[in-house]
């Protein structure tokens, strides 16, 4: 998926975020199943007539004849009858992070910029799928939840929200001062999600400690669970020597840089930081997927991602 003239590193737009529809409908033959919990119906604890087989219990006043298993009959020499799961629609829940640190980037696009693509390709597939459609948007100033719902409707909604939220209309140069850690966002996001939702988070995981990891316990005993970690190659990797143009968006700086001694310490760094969300959703069988902000978020879910 190539970026079109119009697309910006710095902002999105509605127009950009619904042709990406068109751009996932060409390539939907080719999605892996990372993302399995978006593709399509779900099967549900609820028993009645479906298309799944449950099991076979002996047969009772006013089940339906139509699903008596003679051969179980015949075997056991009493009626019994076969239960089903019911296939229903399953509640998507994409938690959008607009904390200041989301707004950076050194190469392709800001990580806000990168997770709302993603976010939107999420909610176009899930629509796809049948599946209701919601999100958890939140930065240090509020939380927006919007509820799941069916239908293309649901999904505009959730856009149109991405494109308005206040987080971009910040001034620049605010250093970043949470008013509101990520592992109360966490806990919140358990509070609204109901249970068998699943819940997507798209955020470089800035405060990540062991409290969020407390609370992302709590949220996969009831929800299935996927982190997407999107970061900067610069966090990642300190650059080579040499000039560099650094850029608000509004004014611009060049910087000149020595070769950097403790580059390795600094790889290293990142590396553990990527182990330990690994390892915490692996612990709690949870998805884990990095995502660079100069890479395809369409390739992420063509499986051309990966790990941080």
């Amino acid at each position: 998926m190539s970026l079109q003239p119009h697309d910006s590193p710095v902002s999105i737009d509605l127009p950009s975020l619904i042709a990406l529809r068109h751009r996932l409908h060409g390539s939907k033959a080719q999605l892996t199943r990372h993302f399995a919990a978006t593709e399509g119906n779900y099967l549900t604890r609820f028993r009645g007539r479906g298309m799944a087989f449950a099991e076979v219990r002996a047969y009772q006043d006013g089940d339906d004849v139509r699903t008596i298993d003679w051969r179980v009959t015949a075997r056991r020499g009493k009626v019994h009858t076969k239960l089903f799961q019911e296939e229903r629609e399953r509640p998507v829940i994409l938690a959008i992070d607009y904390r200041r640190p989301m707004f950076f980037a050194t190469r392709g696009c800001f990580k806000a910029v990168q997770v709302s693509r993603l976010a939107a390709l999420l909610a176009w597939q899930a629509l796809e799928g049948g599946d209701r459609v919601g999100a958890f948007i939140f930065s240090e100033q509020q939380h927006h939840e919007l509820r799941p719902q069916a239908g293309k409707g649901a999904v505009l909604r959730l856009l149109s929200q991405l494109v308005e939220n206040s987080a971009w209309k910040r001034p620049p140069h605010r250093p970043f001062d949470p008013q509101q850690r990520l592992a109360e966002t966490v806990q919140r996001l358990h509070r609204v999600a109901r249970p068998g939702s699943h819940i997507v988070v798209l955020s470089d995981f800035a405060q990540w400690d062991q409290s969020v990891e407390k609370q992302l316990a709590q949220l996969v005993r009831h929800c299935d669970l996927s982190l997407i970690h999107c970061y900067d190659p610069l966090e990642k990797a300190l650059p080579p020597a040499g000039s560099y143009r650094v850029s608000n968006g509004v004014s611009d700086l060049t910087i000149a840089t020595d070769q950097q001694d403790g580059d390795h310490k600094y790889r290293q760094a990142f590396a553990s930081y990527c182990r330990r969300l690994e390892n915490c959703a692996r612990q709690y069988r949870c998805r884990y997927l990095g995502l660079q902000t100069c890479d395809d978020p369409l390739g992420l879910l063509q499986g051309e991602g990966g790990r941080g």
